[in-house]
């Protein structure tokens, strides 16, 4: 049966929230695997952002129900005490773990607005913290410098990665805007501990 562009867009938001929820995938990778997954030309026309996203909650209130908000729950846990941690570097926890969407296999994204873009590397060596430091896209698709870290997960009984965005203090300014839907892509670590008393995503 032959698909309109609206149709192979469900589709291919279909598999990509597959991709999110079992492999952890950002969502321009998971969009750009499905498109491959499904057989499909390259230039297809992909689902925006927000129509993925409902697709991954919809995934996830059919396959992850039972299972997916104590792990979103113990993922959000780990970014508040990371977050306490790096507290003089303003952290905003990003991703999926802030838009509730994270499982287990989901890495935890925070994002430091700092006064010198060196200061949280030095921190992390000065707490003797193994990092692994490498280039990412960025909240506005500019490259940023990110500290990926591991810590263990006591609630999962697993290691998660942990990657540091590193920003300047500027960069702060417009970065908590709301999306259509009235959502911001980011909060910090006040925000986050009132999703961790209302845990609802």
């Amino acid at each position: 049966m032959e698909h309109g562009a609206e149709g192979w867009r469900a589709e291919i938001a279909a598999a990509a929230a597959r991709l999110v929820v079992e492999d952890g995938l950002e969502y321009g990778p998971a969009k750009r695997q499905a498109v491959r997954l499904l057989g499909l030309p390259a230039r297809t026309p992909l689902p925006g952002n927000d129509e993925l996203e409902d697709a991954v909650f919809e995934h996830i209130a059919i396959f992850c129900a039972d299972t997916q908000p104590l792990e979103l729950a113990a993922l959000r846990s780990l970014a508040a005490r990371w977050m306490e941690r790096l507290e003089p570097f303003r952290p905003h926890l990003g991703s999926a773990v802030w838009r509730g969407s994270a499982t287990r296999q989901s890495d935890i994204v925070l994002e430091l607005f700092c006064d010198d873009s060196k200061s949280a590397e030095i921190a992390l060596i000065d707490a003797h913290v193994a990092y692994e430091p490498r280039t990412v896209h960025g909240m506005r698709g500019d490259t940023v410098e990110a500290l990926s870290i591991a810590d263990f997960c006591p609630e999962l009984n697993t290691m998660v990665s942990i990657h540091l965005l590193v920003y300047d203090h500027d960069d702060l300014r417009g970065a908590l805007r709301h999306d259509g839907k009235g959502r911001t892509s980011r909060g910090d670590l006040a925000a986050l501990r009132e999703l961790l008393r209302s845990p609802s995503p």
